[in-house]
C-alpha cells in the first residue's frame, strides 16, 4: 500500500509569521495535532502540539510566532512511499506525521502516525513480497492461549 492511497489530502496549513497562540486554537477547533508551514504549496515546517506546549503551553506561546517553534526542514515523503517506508521512516526520525510532497516539492497531502496505525488495525495493509525484507514465513503451530475454547487460537 502505497501513501497516496490513504493519505490525507485536506490538509491544514499554516504561514510562518501566524501567532503561536491562532496555530494553538487552529488545532484545538478542528482536533488535530500537526500544521504543516507552507507558503505557495512549499513545505517550509511543521509545527506540532507539542512544539506548542500543549493544553498548558500558554506561557511558552505568549509573544510568538509559528516560526519560532516550527520544525523547520521536516521529514517529508513522496505520494509512492510505502506503508512500511513510512511507517520506519516515523519510527527512525521520532516524528509523527510525513507532510507529502510531489516531484515537483509541493504539498499534496500528509500521513500521521494515527493514519498508519488506522491502516494497519482495519487490516487492509498487505505486505508487497516484492519488498525487500517481505518474505513469507511460515505459521508456526503454537500453542493455545489459556482460556481459549477447545479448538480455537
Amino acid at each position: 500500500m502505497r501513501l497516496k492511497d490513504f493519505m490525507n489530502t485536506d490538509v491544514e496549513t499554516v504561514r510562518s509569521e501566524t501567532s503561536a497562540e491562532e496555530a494553538w486554537e487552529r488545532m484545538r477547533a478542528r482536533d488535530i495535532r500537526h500544521l504543516v508551514v507552507a507558503r505557495g504549496g512549499t513545505v517550509l515546517g511543521v509545527v506540532s502540539d507539542r512544539d506548542l506546549g500543549g493544553r498548558r503551553g500558554a506561557a511558552l506561546r505568549r509573544g510568538k510566532t509559528v516560526a519560532d517553534v516550527m520544525t523547520t526542514a521536516p521529514v517529508t515523503a513522496r505520494p509512492e512511499t510505502t506503508l512500511r517506508q513510512a511507517a520506519n521512516l516515523m519510527r527512525g526520525r521520532s516524528v509523527g506525521c510525513l507532510p507529502v510532497v510531489g516531484e515537483d516539492g509541493r504539498l499534496q497531502g500528509i500521513v500521521t502516525i494515527t493514519d498508519i496505525l488506522d491502516v494497519v488495525g482495519r487490516g487492509s495493509f498487505k505486505p508487497n513480497e516484492s519488498e525487500p525484507g517481505n518474505k513469507k514465513r511460515k505459521a508456526r503451530n503454537a500453542p493455545p492461549r489459556l482460556g481459549s475454547p477447545p479448538g480455537r487460537r
